[in-house]
């Protein structure tokens, strides 16, 4: 798979050319070699080199484009396949999570989303992933949110959703979500300390209310 210059600049697909070299400055001045020493300096430098080739790519308009189509580009075994195809950019996705390349694990599940929207499964990883920028809560919200309503009664997708809203300083949103964590998946823990953090005690045999 070609490598996502996009990921490695922290930019999204239609960023525009300034855009590109504005996050190019900024990356430049805080990850330059110069800055680091040891075995620092030498990770810093291959980074610098990454963050080269891909400004490099995105700010040239036809090789901007090729890198875009292979992208897109799936697997010729699995061109004729959408389910294929789904597995193909999920599995991606979680390695790349695996390896906190957040960014890059991102991106597939939105290209995995694409081929299967009605996936509850790939919309609750895009979540996960884009949750670990502050910037890309807006993009996790409306993601888990997708999640939950493709499957209401998943406990798992509640709870996160309650996560995710808590993050984006959704607090009401946090505190619906969480309540029906509760209601579909029986007693947690973790939930009822979010949500005692989020709106007060919660009783364990009144999954709805407050303690008096």
């Amino acid at each position: 798979m070609a490598r996502d210059f996009y990921t490695v600049l922290a930019v999204p697909r239609n960023a525009t050319e300034e855009q590109i070299r504005q996050r190019f400055r900024e990356l430049a001045r805080t990850r330059h070699p110069d800055r680091f020493q040891g075995a620092e300096k030498e990770r810093a430098e291959k980074e610098f080199q990454e963050i080269t080739q891909a400004f490099n790519v995105l700010v040239d308009s036809e090789r901007r484009r090729r890198h875009d189509t292979d992208l897109v580009r799936p697997e010729e075994s699995s061109a004729a396949d959408p389910r294929q195809l789904f597995r193909v950019y999920l599995q991606r996705g979680v390695k790349a999570y695996k390896e906190k390349s957040y960014l890059e694990a991102a991106s597939n599940f939105d290209l995995a989303t694409q081929a299967d929207a009605k996936n509850g499964q790939a919309w609750h990883h895009l979540a996960q992933a884009c949750s670990h920028q502050r910037n890309f809560l807006p993009r996790a919200v409306d993601a888990i949110e997708r999640a939950c309503q493709l499957e209401p009664m998943n406990p798992g997708y509640l709870k996160q959703a309650g996560r995710i809203c808590a993050l984006a300083g959704q607090t009401e949103k946090a505190v619906q979500y969480y309540r029906k964590a509760l209601q579909w998946g029986g007693d947690d823990e973790d939930v009822r300390q979010a949500l005692e953090s989020l709106s007060g005690p919660v009783s364990r045999r009144g999954l709805f209310g407050r303690v008096s």
